[in-house]
């Protein structure tokens, strides 16, 4: 029996700007630590990306306390 052929990983492209204070910064934390801006990148927003791919947004209803409440919300 052969395995099955896996499945390609497909990527999306994300876009954002620097300051050039911000890029020259970034250029050299990664030569210090002998990686590049995207590895760099990736590791510090893996925390926030990898635990909330499968959990939907819950908007959750603020009221402040000089709301009038003119709906109950049960």
């Amino acid at each position: 029996m052969r395995k099955k052929k896996r499945k390609p990983t497909r990527y999306k492209s994300i876009t954002f700007k620097l300051t050039s204070h911000q890029k020259k910064s970034l250029d050299n934390f990664c030569k210090a630590r002998k990686s590049t801006p995207i590895k760099a990148i990736k590791k510090s927003i893996r925390p926030l990306i990898d635990n909330y791919a499968t959990i939907s947004p819950v908007e959750e209803s603020f009221v402040t306390p000089n709301q009038l409440e003119l709906f109950t919300l049960e």
